[in-house]
């Protein structure tokens, strides 16, 4: 696959997780309880003392995670691959984190959490696909200048 497929690949990932993120967000400061499709432990997580981050409800800073993933992807450029890359990776390194709390502290799960994590996993997935990519063509073009 060229990098164009995988770009658009993670605009479709990361405006997924703006949905949900919004979704979350939305119902966070709507005071609404969130609707849980398979698992009925989304009000007990979204209330818990770990949907928040230094005051801020974790679905907001999801939001804000996704939205600047988006523009990396949408920019382009090898700046712009990287700075996504590291964000992407620090997204999935603490849904990880949050996955973790929900099953072992929290002891309920949150489906809409749960997408939110394997939408991350995938971006990381399609940035260090892309970031490999991207180191490889660099070698080659920098071989072929010298």
């Amino acid at each position: 696959m060229t990098e164009l497929v995988y770009r658009r690949i993670g605009i479709v990932l990361a405006l997924g997780g703006i949905v949900i993120a919004g979704y979350l967000t939305y119902v966070h400061y709507a005071g609404l309880q969130p609707v849980c499709g398979i698992a009925h432990g989304c009000e007990t997580v979204q209330t818990s003392s770990y949907a928040y981050l230094a005051g801020a409800p974790v679905a907001l800073l999801g939001l804000l995670t996704y939205l600047v993933i988006a523009a990396t992807l949408m920019i382009g450029g090898e700046a712009m691959l990287r700075a996504g890359y590291f964000l992407t990776l620090i997204g999935f390194g603490f849904s990880v984190y949050l996955t973790y709390r929900e099953v072992f502290t929290i002891r309920a799960i949150c489906s809409w959490c749960v997408s939110s994590a394997i939408v991350l996993a995938l971006l990381a997935i399609v940035g260090t696909i892309r970031a490999l990519n991207a180191d490889t063509v660099s070698a080659h073009v920098a071989a072929e200048t010298a």
